[in-house]
């Protein structure tokens, strides 16, 4: 019987992020929608706790031999370390350098960061990344990316011969029972890893150029150190009109989404924007840049900002926040627009790269 392998360490990392949503939702729909024959497990590093990386319906975890770091130093020496499986998928670029004969390997590229944004990254990430991205065009049997932005970016910079997929991810089924989080009547949100790439020093010091709501940041911190505080005082919004609600539960985000009466993603640059389809899913107005893949994602549905401008992204949100015409009009284009993506759909199509070969590749590699 054939098996699928996942490898879920990104559930087990200290800041896991869009990736780690992507992970779990996948695993669980890959789950459901298991083909007759098949199974699918997953495997992380060794960790003594890996209690988060367990989903139901799959197999595992299944604690390699190596710890995360060696790990990851294996792989990207090129040690041949298969970690079993007839299919071998890695969620991020984190994965084996190649294939065994009769096995296959799909690695997912959330984005081409790496080389478009390398300052949003440690140099050390933008090595790494651009390595085992590059190496994974070149010798992994499909390439799984989120938006046909990433698709096209992703064939014009490196060389290879792995077809590219596009496959998007789902909106997450969210709980439907509030929780206290002791909310003000209205506000704007932005959620993500609070790192320099998301643009929230944009926001902090769009949200200082008018008088409104608050602005509520749920999200853990990453990269960069970003302090909002600081940038608050910087920019002169009032304490009062910041809130830093840190790392939420899915039932804590659903609060939070369900009560915003805008969201804000002034990315610099993403791969797909789980939050964008988050809230139009919620039935909550969106205001994002206008990073291809955000674009591609909202569908018409958002309201769209140049990149880095924050004159615009200040305009936007006041004319959202001021007209409950627009806001309502938006409200239903988002949720039409968020009925066209699912976590089922993404499985099927992922089983279908790998089971029946069915599913349409991407542009082919023109990089060098």
């Amino acid at each position: 019987m054939p098996e699928l392998v996942v490898i879920a360490e990104q559930l087990l990392a200290p800041v896991p992020g869009g990736t780690g949503r992507y992970t779990a939702e996948l695993l669980r729909a890959l789950a459901a929608t298991v083909p007759s024959g098949w199974t699918v497990s997953s495997v992380v590093a060794r960790h003594a706790d890996v209690d988060a990386a367990e989903v139901p319906g799959v197999d595992g975890p299944r604690r390699l031999a190596l710890p995360p770091k060696a790990l990851v130093a294996a792989w990207q020496l090129g040690l041949p370390w298969w970690p079993g499986g007839d299919v071998v998928h890695a969620t991020t670029p984190l994965a084996p350098p190649r294939a065994p004969r009769g096995r296959r390997l799909s690695v997912t590229v959330h984005d081409t960061v790496p080389w478009t944004h390398p300052d949003t990254l440690t140099p050390r990430g933008v090595s790494w990344h651009q390595k085992v991205i590059s190496r994974a065009a070149r010798t992994a049997d499909a390439l799984i990316v989120p938006t046909q932005a990433v698709a096209d970016d992703l064939a014009a910079r490196v060389a290879g011969k792995a077809p590219l997929h596009v496959i998007g991810h789902g909106v997450t089924e969210l709980p439907r029972e509030p929780v206290d989080l002791d909310l003000p009547a209205e506000y704007v949100l932005a959620i993500g890893t609070l790192e320099p790439r998301k643009g929230i020093a944009l926001l902090i010091e769009a949200m200082a150029r008018f008088d409104g709501p608050p602005l509520l940041l749920a999200g853990q911190p990453g990269w960069g150190e970003l302090d909002p505080a600081d940038l608050a005082r910087r920019h002169g919004l009032p304490a009062d009109r910041l809130r830093v609600l840190g790392r939420l539960s899915d039932a804590e985000l659903a609060t939070a989404l369900r009560g915003a009466s805008v969201l804000a993603m002034p990315s610099l640059a993403e791969g797909f924007g789980l939050p964008v389809l988050e809230a139009m899913a919620a039935g909550v107005p969106v205001v994002h840049s206008d990073v291809p893949s955000l674009v591609e994602v909202s569908g018409g549905a958002a309201r769209v900002v140049p990149c880095g401008e924050v004159g615009a992204l200040a305009d936007a949100l006041q004319e959202v926040l001021g007209s409950p015409s627009l806001s309502a009009t938006m409200r239903k284009r988002g949720y039409t627009r968020s009925g066209e993506f699912s976590w089922r759909a993404a499985a099927e199509a992922l089983w279908s790269v790998h089971s029946t070969g069915t599913t349409d590749p991407g542009p082919e590699f023109g990089g060098s």
